[in-house]
């Protein structure tokens, strides 16, 4: 019988490390939005930018994070940012405070740094070439089925209080968590291993490596259009994906839908992108991955139109089906086209500075919508405007050079 490749097992850790931070900390933070707002009577805007500062797991931090991995290690930063979130997540509910509200959530912020995004999508990345598509859609369909937890926490609330049930997630963290942690493997050479598993022999190493990716240097990188405008990008659809999983639940009822039924709503979207997960990063190892993320943007794009026709109550069901496509594949090829185009040994930094540029958006969309809300009393406007600004990337995407072209080009450069 074939012996499993390792990194089919990272993946797996990395895939419940997914399911319970983003259900936790990512999705279940809206079902935590209106509770908090009765509470303590702060505006959604106040709220918002306080949520908004979990994105700096995936943004700011992210830089930093993607150039320490290269020296802690994966393993090492996923442990620490397990206890780091639980230790956010307790003291969240002890909050007394807008000052305190920010000081926690800036917490679970530097946690979700060190055991999520940058550090799943590298560690995977370097166990996988060949199948880094396949591996990415799996590992962040952990994310998708997070989904299955938003009507838990909705009901931890709704039995217990939101600071109860902000303990007992924490608890939680550090049960799952830790046992996971001691599965990952920074990379497969430290095992005698190469990427998607090619056992080594003699001591040699045989590995089909891209002249043009290996021989690009890291200014270079930094400086090429794949990079500048997959990170504009990037900034553009944390914008409008943050604002819609933020909100969703205050504008459902603003459309008079009950609270359980806006909870399982709300759990649908990270549930149905896993169809996107895999089915488009499935898409990405066999065709060129700019068409495939073009595709996640289409529907990205169309569910944000949809989403501004929400009144209509069988538009739930379109929007449903759109935006989270569009959701779940863009997350995924993201990373494919990172690898593609890029060295291994530069992955990590590159996706970090390309997540630094999707903390710009990720803390501008929440925010903006909380303020239009405010003003006005309604959302619609702000999803027209992120409707239009990711119709725009759309054509961004297929401007990038085709990957062959490119390293041909830039060993001319170079």
């Amino acid at each position: 019988m074939k012996k499993i490749f390792y990194g089919w097992w990272i993946v797996f850790a990395a895939f419940l490390i997914n399911v319970y931070v983003a259900g936790a900390i990512f999705f279940g933070f809206t079902a935590f939005f209106e509770p908090i707002v009765k509470e303590f009577g702060w505006s959604y805007t106040e709220v918002s930018l306080a949520i908004s500062l979990r994105g700096l797991e995936m943004g700011f931090l992210a830089p930093i994070i993607g150039f320490l991995v290269g020296r802690v290690g994966s393993k090492r930063l996923i442990f620490w940012g397990v206890i780091t979130i639980a230790g956010g997540l307790i003291l969240l509910s002890f909050t007394k405070s807008l000052l305190m509200f920010y000081a926690a959530f800036l917490l679970v912020a530097f946690g979700s740094g060190g055991c999520t995004a940058v550090v799943l999508m590298n560690v995977v990345a370097t166990w996988f070439d060949k199948n880094v598509g396949k591996a990415l859609g799996i590992m962040t369909s952990g994310v998708g089925l997070s989904g299955l937890m938003i009507p838990l926490v909705v009901w931890l609330i709704d039995s217990f209080s939101w600071r109860t049930a902000l303990v007992i997630l924490g608890i939680g963290m550090l049960i799952v968590g830790i046992p996971l942690s001691m599965i990952i493997r920074n990379k497969p050479e430290d095992m005698g291993d190469v990427p998607d598993g090619s056992v080594l022999t003699g001591g040699s190493i045989t590995v089909e490596i891209n002249d043009g990716v290996s021989s690009m240097s890291f200014r270079g990188a930094l400086r090429s259009k794949a990079f500048l405008f997959l990170a504009f990008g990037e900034m553009i659809r944390m914008m409008a994906t943050t604002a819609v999983l933020t909100h969703i639940m205050p504008s459902l009822s603003l459309a008079h839908i009950p609270r359980s039924t806006a909870g399982f709503i709300a759990s649908a979207i990270p549930l149905l992108s896993i169809a996107g997960r895999f089915g488009v990063g499935w898409l990405a190892d066999i065709l060129d991955k700019r068409y495939a993320m073009a595709v996640g943007l289409s529907f990205l794009s169309a569910g944000l139109l949809t989403y501004y026709f929400l009144q209509w109550n069988w538009t739930i069901y379109l929007f449903l089906f759109l935006f989270s496509i569009g959701f779940g594949s863009t997350v995924v090829v993201r990373g494919a086209m990172l690898s593609q185009y890029f060295p291994r040994n530069q992955f990590g930094k590159l996706l970090g500075l390309v997540m630094g540029a999707g903390a710009v958006g990720g803390i501008i969309g929440p925010t903006l919508a909380g303020w239009v809300f405010d003003k006005l009393g309604y959302y619609g406007p702000v999803w027209l405007v992120f409707f239009l600004c990711t119709a725009l990337t759309i054509i961004l995407m297929l401007k990038i050079e085709p990957v062959e072209a490119y390293h041909n080009h830039k060993n001319r450069l170079d």
